[in-house]
């Protein structure tokens, strides 16, 4: 079974063009679940009985219902693949409903804690890494990812590579354009000084190219400065958020962020009505 997950993660990443980190939770998942039946020498052993035990083990082992959820979901397409190709003629999976999970709404700042943020005694590669997270929603692996190419700051605006090397363009506000020349100045002094040859945007002092822990590092410590726990994807959150806030089309807030599904994006609207109403309440609970 193994040989076919090989396979399989050779398919995804050469046909459907899945990011290193999304091909990783796919093996981690796929390998865990071969591991639980090893016994079972093919895939044509595996029952669905056997799918729904394997839930009740994630259970059982204090899993989340939405770590649950995800690695049902890859154990069904490797089912799926495998049935296609002819590896297996069975499917157990697929029947296998997912998971019931509570639609949680994902964390937002306001726009003062961004201006806080934004405001803080920042270098100007801190700067524009929060700049370009908050006004652009650019998921981690996006932004580290940027290369000069990619930037038009004459027609401004940036190429954006995202999940599934899909490509849509984002445009860059003044503000944005502004850090991102700021920089440059400074990312080519970096550059001269350790003598290093890169196409990407975004790197350190020291000649090396920014990491997806640095930006979180740099997200969670200024979170701390404002007494919140914030990540990366708060940002993008909350650019969302805000566009909707003020009058933006949900299609292209959807175009924006990269979503294939507007249904993804439409949870968006669903917190900008639920801080409508806290804003209400609050200017109203003294009337």
């Amino acid at each position: 079974m193994f040989e076919l997950l090989s396979l399989y993660l050779e398919f995804i990443e050469l046909e459907k063009g899945l990011s290193p980190n999304s091909i990783l939770a796919y093996r981690r998942d796929i390998e865990a679940f071969i591991e639980y039946y090893i016994d079972k020498n093919k895939l044509e052993n595996i029952s669905r009985q056997d799918i729904s035990r394997y839930i009740r083990y994630l259970k059982e082992n204090n899993y989340s219902i939405s770590s649950i959820t995800r690695k049902i979901s890859s154990i069904k397409s490797f089912f799926k693949w495998a049935c296609i190709t002819g590896n297996t003629n069975t499917n157990p999976a697929l029947t296998r409903e997912l998971p019931n999970r509570a639609k949680i709404l994902p964390k937002v700042m306001t726009i003062k804690d961004i201006e806080s943020i934004l405001s803080n005694n920042l270098t100007k590669l801190q700067s524009v890494i929060l700049e370009l997270l908050y006004s652009c929603g650019f998921r981690v692996s996006e932004l580290v990812n940027l290369e000069l190419s990619d930037i038009n700051l004459s027609s401004r605006y940036i190429l954006c590579t995202g999940k599934g090397n899909k490509e849509r363009i984002v445009p860059i506000g003044s503000v944005a354009k502004n850090k991102i020349e700021d920089y440059l100045k400074e990312r080519d002094y970096f550059i001269v000084k350790n003598k290093l040859s890169t196409k990407r945007l975004l790197v350190n002092e020291n000649g090396r190219l920014v990491t997806r822990q640095d930006v979180y590092n740099l997200v969670h410590s200024q979170g701390e400065i404002i007494h919140k726990n914030i990540s990366p994807h708060t940002l993008r959150h909350s650019f969302a958020t805000h566009l909707l806030e003020n009058g933006a089309d949900l299609r292209v807030v959807q175009e924006l962020l990269g979503h294939s599904d507007v249904a993804t994006t439409q949870l968006y609207t669903h917190i900008s009505k639920k801080r409508l109403k806290e804003v209400y309440f609050d200017i109203n609970k003294d009337s």
